[in-house]
């Protein structure tokens, strides 16, 4: 794989107060890139403060939704690179606010396109799709084939923003890639909707988890520092014609089911809570889980953690760190 220097590069990661948007931030401020983000709330803490990174990004205060705040970046900073993470990816606000959500993935998509579109700078642009683009599928594993049905808020926003992405790339050779990813989870993981982060903290605190489902849906779930290999691989491999215009899945092609996954942070937390089953998620897919086979194949790439020992590091930052 070329190794792409990032070293003095300028690049946009939106969403770099959110969970993987930050550490992809630091992954870039450590390699020495000038890293600029985009945030819209200015929060008492965000993953900004949570990962250190206030003093390594640019921060502009702005909303992806408002066309001039991601043109006025991309231009005044010579972004020569964009990670598009940035999302709404709450499910139960998706749900309930489906607007908000539309505007904020879809809207927020177009304007970082367009702009870097009219940008004499960028070279390369990577958008966050995700798993659930896909909807419910007869066939498992998914593949890169495999339609976008994306049948709920979140879900459609993400099938949207792809369709968009892939229009202007097919349209005006915007050089693109998209990703695809597994659910992921690691630490500073804010986001408490979360089943991973959830149960974790639950049990640090001495409750019962809850878990909404009946504990039988199957998952993939992918730790963050492959996420951030995933996305920093992708990029590299940008100017490769079988990779340019592409969406790839990025998982573990592991599925397991929410009670296992249970039982492993239990067992690896030396407790013994049974949970709370309500048996009451609605909009769930029961299973989903990704084929990776393209992505090893073309770019190489594979997931080196397993969930055992992405979940250890998971319990051990939230152990030291949950009390902040």
């Amino acid at each position: 794989m070329a190794e792409m220097n990032w070293k003095g590069m300028n690049v946009l990661v939106t969403g770099a107060d959110g969970f993987i948007g930050s550490h992809i931030a630091k992954a870039l401020a450590g390699k020495k890139a000038n890293v600029t983000t985009i945030v819209r709330d200015v929060k008492k803490t965000s993953n900004l403060d949570v990962l250190n990174l206030r003093n390594e990004v640019n921060i502009i205060h702005g909303d992806l939704i408002n066309f001039h705040d991601c043109e006025r970046t991309i231009n005044e900073y010579d972004i020569q690179f964009v990670f598009h993470i940035a999302a709404q990816a709450i499910v139960g606000p998706a749900n309930r606010s489906p607007l908000s959500t539309f505007e904020s993935n879809i809207k927020g998509t177009w304007n970082i396109l367009e702009s870097c579109r009219l940008s004499k700078t960028v070279k390369g642009l990577i958008v966050a799709s995700s798993d659930k683009a896909y909807g419910q599928q007869k066939k498992l594993p998914y593949t890169e084939e495999s339609p976008l049905n994306g049948y709920y808020p979140y879900d459609a926003s993400k099938a949207c923003a792809e369709i968009l992405a892939r229009c202007y790339y097919m349209t005006y050779s915007l050089p693109l890639a998209i990703t695809r990813n597994a659910n992921t989870y690691g630490p500073a993981d804010m986001n408490m909707s979360r089943i991973i982060p959830d149960v974790i903290t639950t049990i640090l605190r001495g409750k019962q988890p809850i878990i909404r489902s009946d504990g039988t849906p199957e998952r993939d779930y992918m730790y963050i520092k492959d996420a951030v290999s995933a996305y920093l691989a992708l990029a590299e491999n940008l100017h490769r014609k079988e990779v340019i215009g592409q969406a790839f899945n990025f998982g573990t092609g592991k599925p397991i089911s929410v009670i296992d996954l249970y039982n492993k942070i239990i067992k690896l937390m030396e407790k013994n809570t049974k949970p709370k089953i309500l048996g009451e998620a609605k909009n769930e897919i029961d299973r989903q889980y990704l084929a990776i086979d393209k992505v090893k194949k073309i770019l190489k790439w594979q997931p080196k953690y397993t969930i055992d020992r992405g979940l250890k590091e998971t319990i051990d930052w939230y152990k030291n760190n949950y009390k902040n």
